[in-house]
């Protein structure tokens, strides 16, 4: 059943972890986090790795022992290196600007009006020539989440390949309408 569950999950020296009530604190340099852990599940601390134990065998506890594995490894990654995203935007007079202060972005995006829409703390966001957006976090899931509803606001044509995608995603394009002669 679950492969990834089963492997250790190596600790790095300036990272601190402390297990409470089921609960997982990973701090680092970059930040805190935490994660409620449900299930029959049990932490084990050995000098520098981490396993979860499987205290009443069945499917739902394996895949949840896979899920929280990869969920608290990601974790000490994200506190110790951080995560980045880079969404572009194409297409005529798409641009986006930045209000540090406020901590608010602003896009043009071929719409009537101006999307203003804040941004979290955690988040750092940088902007190269008005169409790249750069989105850096300690946490995943919030960078993930708030990567994607930026994306939502114009999501990329499949005809002629405007909108908001990541970098280095592919957009297949569709062919147009042919007329008959």
């Amino acid at each position: 059943m679950s492969r990834i569950g089963k492997r250790n999950i190596p600790i790095q020296k300036n990272i601190l972890i402390k297990i409470k009530n089921n609960v997982i604190y990973v701090t680092g340099p970059l930040g805190t986090l935490s994660i409620k852990i449900i299930g029959d599940l049990q932490l084990e601390r050995e000098e520098n790795n981490l396993k979860i134990n499987i205290l009443a065998n069945n499917k739902y506890n394996k895949s949840l022992q896979g899920l929280y594995r990869m969920l608290i490894n990601n974790m000490i990654i994200g506190v110790l290196y951080g995560f980045k995203k880079e969404l572009e935007l194409k297409g005529v007079g798409y641009k986006v600007a930045l209000d540090k202060e406020k901590k608010v972005l602003e896009f043009n995006l071929g719409y009537s009006h101006k999307i203003v829409m804040n941004f979290p703390k955690e988040l750092k966001v940088e902007i190269k020539n008005d169409n790249r957006l750069i989105l850096m976090s300690y946490d995943k899931q919030l960078l993930g989440i708030f990567a994607a509803k930026i994306r939502s606001l114009r999501k990329p044509d499949p005809y002629k390949g405007k909108g908001i995608r990541y970098i280095n995603e592919y957009i297949i394009k569709k062919a147009g309408k042919t007329t008959v002669k």
